[in-house]
């Protein structure tokens, strides 16, 4: 699977396997260890989480599905705004390590800002890699003047990466966040790649994957998977889903086929705030 390197030397696979909505319910335990057993069978490495799936409960299928395999498993989480106070990023970390039953955290983030400072929160990072609890951190949700300000703060000229929505129905980034992330080789985590469904009903969408015998969200992954400096991160809990999200990485779509998708789902013409699922 291709890779991005990302600023500390790590490498971070391009595709990976979300879990948001996961853990939430137990009698759906097992069927969601068995479908991320199933990505991590195909060649997934990438699986990104948070404390704030199903409480903590997505961790707790993360570490079942990853026992005894640890090694070759890059693992995001992220912690909330209301715990990343220095003293509460470095708890959530810990608690998060203990549910996801490891040493390390591949690749840490602050899932949006909160009330605390960024200063505290970088320095609960720093803390954090230092001690080897975490390798990487990062942010979530920051728009381009988040990033401004975080990469002047102490510690932030650290952050590896910055996950956001992004999507062909969601590509305000585009305008400004997108290119200024680029520039100072910061990768975007696109986190929604298929707006939840909704975008799989549009008719360019269709007619290209009818044509290319594959599916639409299929389609809508190659498009981001195209886009330079992009971490795709699609979720899934079915089985088959998980395979065509992994198939997608081959699809090589045309010029033309990116220019009647790009057609359908214009790019903005000014900016606009960052928009959040």
């Amino acid at each position: 699977m291709k890779t991005i390197q990302l600023k500390s030397g790590q490498a971070i696979p391009t595709l990976g396997m979300g879990t948001w909505r996961m853990g939430e319910n137990s009698q759906y335990f097992e069927d969601e260890v068995n479908a991320l057993r199933h990505g991590l069978d195909l060649g997934f490495s990438l699986i990104d989480t948070a404390e704030m799936y199903g409480e903590g409960g997505a961790e707790e299928v993360i570490a079942k599905a990853i026992e005894g395999r640890r090694q070759s498993v890059f693992l995001v989480s992220k912690v909330y705004p209301h715990n990343a106070s220095r003293e509460g990023a470095i708890a959530a970390c810990n608690r998060s390590l203990k549910r996801l039953n490891t040493d390390y955290i591949d690749l840490y983030l602050l899932h949006w800002r909160g009330a605390y400072p960024l200063s505290e929160t970088l320095k609960a990072f720093q803390q954090l890699k230092q001690q080897g609890k975490i390798r990487d951190y990062g942010v979530s949700n920051f728009d381009t003047d988040d990033m401004e300000e975080a990469l002047k703060t102490n510690g932030g000229e650290a952050i590896v990466t910055n996950q956001v929505l992004y999507n062909l129905s969601r590509r305000g980034i585009e305008y400004n966040l997108l290119p200024w992330c680029t520039n100072h080789q910061i990768p975007i985590m696109a986190y929604s790649p298929v707006e939840q469904g909704r975008i799989l009903k549009n008719s360019a969408l269709q007619k290209i994957a009818k044509e290319s015998a594959v599916s639409t969200a299929q389609i809508a992954i190659a498009w981001l998977l195209h886009r330079p400096n992009v971490i795709v991160i699609p979720k899934s809990s079915r089985p088959e889903h998980i395979e065509q999200n992994y198939a997608a990485q081959e699809i090589a779509l045309s010029p033309q086929e990116i220019e009647t998708l790009e057609a359908a789902f214009p790019a903005p013409s000014r900016s606009i705030p960052l928009q959040m699922l």
